[in-house]
C-alpha cells in the first residue's frame, strides 16, 4: 500500500496547497490508510469510510483549527485525526495511551469538542458561533451530525434555538443510511450548488425586503418553502429557521467543495444535507456495514471471519435470550432499545417478536418515558439500555418512571469498565445516581446465570428495578434455561473465612474469591444494592473484625456507600475499607489492564487489604472507614 501523497501531509494546511486532481488521489490514499490501520487495531470502520472526501472538503474550504468542526457522533473522526498530525498514531487507536477513539479536546486543537455521545454538536457549535460574535473573531463553526444522530431531541432542541438566533454557523448533515433521502444525481447537484450561491442568496433577501408589509410576503414565503419541499425533503429544517441545501453527493469533491466555499461566506445558519455511503471503498463493508461498524483486527482481503473456537457468551447474550424466553412466557412484555439492538443483544428479539420491539433511534428520554406509558397501560417494558446512555434520561427515570412507581425493568449494559470506547461509555455511576431514587432497587448479578435469574427477578416486581452487567463475557457460568428468580434482596456466603468479609457487589465476586484464598478471608455475593441485605450485612459485621466493599463503579454513593449507612444506622463500629472506581475518568485501554490500575483484580484486592489493615492483618476495631481509589 503506497501512500505517497498522504505522507505528505503533516496538517489541513498541507492539504490546502493541493490541486482539485490531488484531493482525489488523497482520499484514495486516505481511504486505503483508514482501512488498514483499523484492520489492525480494530475500530469503528463502516461510518469513517464514508466520510473520507467529506474530511478533505472541510479541511480544504475551511480554516482548521481557527474554524470550528464538531463531528456528532465522534466516531466518525478518523480521517479526520490522520490529516490532523496523527497518522503515525494511529497504530495506538483505542490503546492504553494512545490515540482516542473520539474527538478529545487535549488531544489536539483540532478536536474543537468532544462528542462521543451523540446529538450534542449543534447546540456546541451554535454555543461557538455566538462566542465568536461577541469576541469579535471572524471564525466559522461547523457541526457535522449522522442521520442518527439527529434522531435524537437535544439536535431539534439547538435547531429550534438557532433558527431564531441568526447565528452565523452551518449544520452538515451526513446522511449515510438513505433514510431520508431521494436518489442523488445531477438535479440534486444543481440545486445545492444554486441554493448555496450569492446570486440565489441576494435574490432571496431582495425579495423579502421588497415584499416585507405586503399582503404577498407570506404567500411568498410559503411558495419558495413548498417548491424546495418538492425537490428536497429539506422543509422541516427551514421550518427550524436553517436555509436547507441539499441533498448532495458526499463522495463527489466537484459538488461538496464549491458548495462548501458558497455556506462558508453566507450569513446566518445554514443546513447542508450529504449523502454518504457506510462502508464506502471496501466492498464487504458495504455490503455489510452493521457488521464492519466496529470491528475488532481482521484481515482486508479475507473481511471478519468466525473463530475457530466459540467465545464464550457474553452477558449482551444472555440478556438477549432471556428476553425471548419471558417475552415467550409473558405476552405483556414488550423490548425497547435506543438504537442499539445488536449492541445490547437484541436482534434475536426483534426477528421473533417485530411487533412488541420497539428500537426509538438515539432518543434514550423519549426510550425511557415510552416505557413509562406503556406501563401505565399494564404491560411491562423491558429498556436496554447501557450505563453512560441512561445518564441521559436521568430525569425522565425519576419524574416518568419512579415517582409514579411503574414497573419498567432497565438492563444495564456495559456497567463498569469498558475498555476501548474510554471515560465516554464507562458506567461509573449508575450504582450511585440509581440507588439514592426512591421506589428504585438496582441488582448486580456475578455472572451469565445470576445475571438471568436477576433479570427475571427484576421482571416479577411491580416498581422500577435496574439490572447492571459488564460488556463482554463473565466468568463463564452457564445461565439454565428456566426463569427462575433469585430471592428478592438477599445476598450469599460464598467462602467462609475468618476476621475480614469481602462483600462483593457484581462480577467482582470472583477476583475477591481469589483474593480470599491468600487472605483467608470471608466471601459475600451481595447481589442486591438496593434493597440491600441489611441483615447479611450487620451479620458479618458482629462475626469480622473487618469489612471490605468491591464494586465496579464509583466509590462516591456507591454500593460501599450503602453498607457504611446501614451499619451507621444500625449504631455499628467497625473498620470498612471501600473499593471501587476512583474519582477520576478511567481512559480508554485494555479492560484487564485498567482493572490492575484501579487496584480491582484479584492482586489489586489483595494488596488494598493488606496495606489497610496490614501484612498480617492485625485489626485494631475503631469507627474508622477508609476508601481506596485503586
Amino acid at each position: 500500500m503506497t501512500n505517497n501523497l498522504l505522507a505528505t501531509i503533516a496538517s489541513p494546511a498541507d492539504l490546502r496547497r493541493l490541486s482539485r486532481a490531488d484531493l482525489r488521489t488523497l482520499c484514495d490514499e486516505l481511504r486505503q490508510y483508514v482501512l488498514h490501520s483499523v484492520s489492525k487495531t480494530g475500530g469503528h470502520l463502516s461510518s469513517n469510510l464514508g466520510t473520507v472526501e467529506l474530511t478533505v472538503a472541510l479541511h480544504y474550504v475551511f480554516n482548521t483549527p481557527y474554524d470550528r468542526i464538531v463531528w456528532d457522533v465522534g466516531h466518525q473522526t478518523y480521517p479526520h485525526k490522520v490529516l490532523t498530525g496523527r497518522r503515525e498514531q494511529m497504530a495506538t487507536l483505542r490503546m492504553y495511551g494512545g490515540l482516542a477513539g473520539f474527538p478529545k479536546r487535549d488531544e489536539s486543537e483540532y478536536d474543537a469538542f468532544g462528542t462521543a455521545h451523540s446529538s450534542t454538536s449543534i447546540s456546541a457549535v451554535l454555543g461557538m458561533a455566538h462566542a465568536a460574535k461577541l469576541k469579535g473573531e471572524n471564525r466559522k463553526a461547523v457541526a457535522v451530525i449522522g442521520d442518527g444522530a439527529m434522531t435524537g431531541g437535544m439536535a431539534f432542541e439547538a435547531m429550534n434555538n438557532a433558527g431564531v438566533s441568526m447565528a452565523d454557523m452551518l449544520v452538515i448533515l451526513n446522511d449515510n443510511d438513505m433514510s431520508i433521502s431521494p436518489p442523488v444525481g445531477a438535479l440534486n447537484r444543481y440545486f445545492a450548488r444554486l441554493m448555496s450561491g450569492k446570486f440565489y442568496s441576494k435574490a432571496r433577501e431582495g425579495a423579502k425586503s421588497v415584499l416585507k408589509n405586503t399582503p404577498l410576503y407570506e404567500f411568498a414565503r410559503r411558495f419558495e418553502e413548498h417548491t424546495k419541499g418538492m425537490v428536497v425533503p429539506g422543509t422541516i429544517f427551514e421550518e427550524f429557521g436553517l436555509n436547507y441545501v441539499g441533498p448532495i453527493d458526499g463522495h463527489d469533491l466537484d459538488s461538496l467543495i464549491p458548495t462548501l466555499e458558497n455556506l462558508r461566506d453566507a450569513k446566518g445558519p445554514q443546513f447542508l444535507h450529504v449523502v454518504t455511503r457506510k462502508g464506502m471503498g471496501y466492498k464487504l463493508a458495504e455490503a455489510d456495514p452493521v457488521n464492519y461498524h466496529g470491528p475488532g483486527k481482521f484481515d482486508v482481503a479475507v473481511g471478519l471471519q468466525k473463530p475457530a473456537t466459540p467465545p464464550k457468551q457474553t452477558f449482551a447474550e444472555v440478556f438477549g435470550s432471556w428476553l425471548c424466553d419471558m417475552a415467550e412466557a409473558d405476552k405483556r412484555l414488550i423490548g425497547i432499545t435506543p438504537a442499539m439492538c445488536g449492541g445490547s443483544g437484541m436482534t434475536e428479539f426483534e426477528k421473533r417478536f417485530p411487533e412488541r420491539y420497539h428500537d426509538v433511534g438515539i432518543a434514550e428520554q423519549h426510550a425511557v418515558t415510552f416505557a413509562a406509558g406503556l406501563a401505565c397501560e399494564g404491560l411491562k417494558p423491558v429498556v436496554a439500555i447501557y450505563s453512560t446512555f441512561l445518564q441521559r434520561g436521568y430525569d425522565q427515570l425519576i419524574h416518568d418512571v419512579a415517582l409514579q412507581n411503574l414497573p419498567v425493568v432497565f438492563a444495564l449494559d456495559r456497567a463498569g469498565i469498558v475498555g476501548a470506547d474510554g471515560p465516554t461509555h464507562c458506567g461509573a455511576y449508575d450504582i450511585a445516581f440509581i440507588r439514592c431514587v426512591p421506589n428504585m432497587s438496582l441488582l448486580t448479578p456475578a455472572d451469565e446465570r445470576e445475571t438471568r435469574r436477576a433479570l427475571s427477578s427484576a421482571f416479577a416486581q411491580e416498581h422500577p428495578v435496574g439490572v447492571r452487567y459488564p460488556r463482554g463475557a463473565g466468568a463463564g457460568v452457564k445461565p439454565e434455561a428456566d426463569l427462575e428468580t433469585l430471592e428478592w434482596g438477599k445476598g450469599e456466603k460464598r467462602r467462609e473465612g475468618r476476621r475480614i468479609a469481602l462483600l462483593a457487589f457484581g462480577p467482582l465476586l470472583y477476583p475477591a474469591l481469589q483474593a480470599a484464598e491468600k487472605l483467608d478471608a470471608t466471601v459475600v455475593n451481595m447481589r442486591f444494592v438496593k434493597p440491600l441485605d441489611v441483615e447479611l450485612v450487620l451479620e458479618m459485621a458482629r462475626t469480622h473484625e473487618a469489612l471490605v466493599t468491591l464494586e465496579e463503579g464509583s466509590i462516591m454513593g456507591g454500593a460501599g456507600s450503602a453498607v457504611l449507612e446501614a451499619l451507621a444506622a444500625a449504631g455499628v463500629q467497625v473498620p470498612l475499607l471501600q473499593l471501587g472506581l476512583p474519582d477520576r475518568y478511567i481512559e480508554h485501554g485494555d479492560p484487564v489492564r485498567l482493572m490492575h490500575e484501579c487496584g480491582l483484580d484479584a492482586e489489586g484486592i489483595e494488596q488494598s487489604v493488606r496495606r489497610r489493615f496490614g501484612p498480617s492483618l492485625a485489626v485494631v476495631r475503631s469507627t474508622s472507614t477508609t476508601a481506596v481509589n485503586g
